[in-house]
C-alpha cells in the first residue's frame, strides 16, 4: 500500500501531462498563424489632400501615431483609433488586424505597415494593407465618417480562372450572402466561412469591417466591395477588395484560422468535443487508478484487521452474558451497536477530550455503570498500532494509578477501546483552568504527583515486562471521583525487557507542545518520551 501511495501521484502527474500534450497538439492544429510576407497588398497615397514635409509638425505628429501608439497598442484587441496633436497638425490614425491571427503576428504586422507608409508616402492621407492588417491616417476625422472606394491588390492579377464559373458564381453568390449578414452584427464585425463547390471542394471566404462605424454602414460597405469582387475576379481561383472602412476576400483553399468568429462554428465544435473527449479519458484513467487503489486499501485493511483480531486477548473464562455484552476476568468484547446506544450515538456531549488518534466519549451501560469509550481513528495506522499497544499492554497492567482497560470492540473500521470512567476528567482541567485550579491545595497536589510517581514507578520496576510510557503529559493524568491519579493512554509505550535499562529509539514520540519565547521567537517543548 506504501508504494501504490507513493506511485499514484506520479501516474496522475503522467495523465495530467497526457492532457497538456494533447491540448497543445489541438492547438497547434486548429490555432498555428501562417507566416506572412514583408510585402503590402496594396498602398494608396491621396495626392488631392496636399503633401507634408519632413521635420513638420505633422510629421512629427504622424511618427509620434503610428510608430507609438498605433504599434504599441493595437495588437491587445485587434483595432485601435487614435490621434495626436491640433489644429492643422493633428493627425488621425486607425489601425485593424485581421480577427483570426494573434496577438503577436497583429503587432509585428502593425509595425512594419507603420514603418512602411511612412517611408513609401507623404501625403496627409493614406492607406496601406497587409495580408493581417492595414493602417489609415489623415489630417481629418475619417473615423465613422464612411465613403466606400474599394482597391483591387495586384494580386488578383495572378489568379488563373476556373473552369466552371457558373457553378463557382453559385457557391460564391451563396457564401458571400450569408457573410454579409452576418458581420455587421458581430462585435468584432468579422466572419469567415465556405460553401460547397462540388468540382474542387470548397470555396472560402471572408469579410470585415473596422469597429469605428455602425453596423448599417458596415454592410453598406461589404454589398458594395463584394460588387466589385464579383466585378473584377469572379472567374478567378481567388480575389480581394480592401478599403478603408471594409474589406472581402476568397479562395478556392482555407487561407484564414479556424478559430475566428462566423461560419468557422463546425470546426470550433469538434476543437470543444475533441478536448472535452480528451479530458473524459483523463479522467476515466485517474477513476480506475482510484478505484484500483480503494479496492487494494479495502483488502488491506480488511488483512490488517483480521491479523489484528488474532493478536488481540480473548475474553476467557465468560461467566456473565448479557445480550451483546460480554464479561470476563479479563476484559469484556462489546460489539458497536452497543457502544452507539451506550453513547448516544458518540453525541458531542457526551465527548470527554480529544486525543491525536481518537476521541473520548462518556458510556452508560445498560445495568448503568458508566464507562469511556475511546474512538479511534478510521483511517489511520497509527490509530491500529495504539489500539494493539493499549489491549495487549494494559490487560496485563493491575495497578491503582493505572486507567483500567476495560474491554474493546472492533466493526469494520470502527476500534473501540472501553475504560473505567474518570468522573473528574485529566489533570490539565485543572491546572489550565483559572476556577478550577483553586480546588488543587497542596495537599491534593501531593497526593497527585505521588499517585503519579507511584503509577511510573509500577511500569518502570515492577510490571512484568517493563513499559515506558513515552507521552506523559497533564491530560494523560486522569482524576477519579476521589481525585485519585490514574496514568493513561499508552498507545506509545514502550516495552523493556526484565534486565534492561537502555533502548536506542529510531524515531522520536510523543506530544509536540507550542509556545513563544522570551523575545517572540517560536520554540517547542516535548513530553517525556524515549
Amino acid at each position: 500500500m506504501g508504494l501504490e501511495l507513493l506511485f499514484r501521484p506520479k501516474k496522475m502527474a503522467r495523465d495530467s501531462n497526457l492532457v497538456t500534450f494533447f491540448l497543445f497538439v489541438v492547438s497547434i492544429l486548429f490555432f498555428v498563424t501562417p507566416i506572412y510576407g514583408d510585402n503590402p497588398l496594396d498602398l494608396l497615397c491621396r495626392p488631392e489632400n496636399g503633401n507634408y514635409t519632413f521635420g513638420s509638425p505633422f510629421r512629427n505628429n504622424l511618427e509620434q501615431l503610428l510608430l507609438g501608439n498605433l504599434a504599441s497598442n493595437t495588437a491587445k484587441k485587434g483595432f485601435l483609433s487614435s490621434s495626436t496633436g491640433d489644429g492643422t497638425d493633428e493627425v488621425f490614425g486607425q489601425a485593424l488586424c485581421r480577427r483570426d491571427v494573434n496577438r503577436s503576428a497583429c503587432g509585428d504586422c502593425v509595425r512594419i505597415a507603420s514603418q512602411e507608409i511612412m517611408n513609401k508616402c507623404n501625403k496627409k492621407d493614406a492607406d496601406i494593407w497587409y495580408e493581417f492588417c492595414q493602417i489609415s491616417y489623415s489630417y481629418s476625422n475619417f473615423f465613422s465618417a464612411m465613403t466606400y472606394q474599394g482597391q483591387y491588390p495586384d494580386s488578383n492579377n495572378q489568379k488563373q480562372d476556373v473552369s466552371n464559373p457558373e457553378e463557382l458564381s453559385s457557391a460564391l453568390n451563396k457564401l458571400m450572402d450569408g457573410l454579409i449578414s452576418e458581420a455587421p452584427w458581430a462585435s468584432s464585425m468579422f466572419a469567415v466561412g465556405s460553401s460547397n463547390f462540388p468540382s474542387q471542394g470548397h470555396v472560402y471566404g471572408l469579410v470585415q469591417c473596422t469597429r469605428e462605424i455602425s453596423g448599417g454602414d458596415c454592410n453598406t460597405c461589404l454589398v458594395s466591395a463584394w460588387g466589385d469582387l464579383r466585378t473584377c475576379c469572379s472567374l478567378h481561383q481567388g480575389g480581394t477588395v480592401v478599403s478603408r472602412y471594409c474589406n472581402v476576400r476568397f479562395e478556392l483553399y482555407r487561407f484564414y484560422n479556424q478559430h475566428s468568429e462566423g461560419l468557422g462554428k463546425k470546426r470550433i465544435i469538434l476543437l470543444v468535443i475533441c478536448i472535452l473527449a480528451g479530458a473524459l479519458l483523463a479522467s476515466l484513467g485517474v477513476w480506475v487508478a482510484r478505484r484500483r487503489w480503494k479496492r487494494r486499501m479495502t483488502r488491506d485493511e480488511e488483512r490488517d484487521e483480521n491479523e489484528l483480531i488474532q493478536e488481540l486477548p480473548k475474553p476467557i473464562e465468560l461467566s456473565i452474558s448479557r445480550g451483546d455484552l460480554e464479561y470476563s476476568d479479563d476484559m469484556f468484547v462489546m460489539d458497536l451497536v452497543t457502544l452507539r446506544a451506550a453513547t448516544a450515538n458518540f453525541s458531542l456531549t457526551n465527548k470527554l477530550g480529544q486525543g491525536g488518534f481518537g476521541i473520548v466519549y462518556k458510556g452508560i451501560l445498560p445495568d448503568g455503570n458508566e464507562i469511556a469509550v475511546k474512538r479511534l481513528s478510521m483511517k489511520s495506522w497509527q490509530g491500529v498500532e495504539e489500539f494493539k499497544n493499549e489491549v495487549t499492554l494494559i490487560a496485563k497492567l493491575k495497578h491503582k494509578n493505572l486507567v483500567r482497560l476495560l474491554g474493546w470492540g472492533i466493526d469494520g473500521h470502527e476500534k473501540l477501546l472501553i475504560y473505567e470512567y474518570m468522573a473528574n476528567k485529566s489533570l490539565d482541567v485543572f491546572l489550565f483552568d483559572p476556577m478550577k485550579s483553586s480546588q488543587l491545595d497542596w495537599g491534593a497536589r501531593y497526593s497527585i504527583i505521588n499517585g503519579i510517581a507511584r503509577g511510573l514507578l509500577y511500569l518502570h520496576e515492577d510490571s512484568v515486562p517493563k513499559i515506558i510510557h513515552r507521552d506523559l503529559k497533564p491530560s494523560n493524568v486522569l482524576l477519579d471521583i476521589d481525585m485519585v491519579a490514574k496514568i493513561s493512554d499508552f498507545g506509545m509505550a514502550r516495552i523493556f525487557s526484565e534486565k534492561q535499562n537502555v533502548a536506542n529509539t529510531r524515531r522520536v514520540v510523543g506530544t509536540l507542545h507550542g509556545f513563544c519565547g522570551t523575545k517572540g521567537e517560536s520554540l517547542n517543548s516535548w513530553t517525556l518520551s524515549y
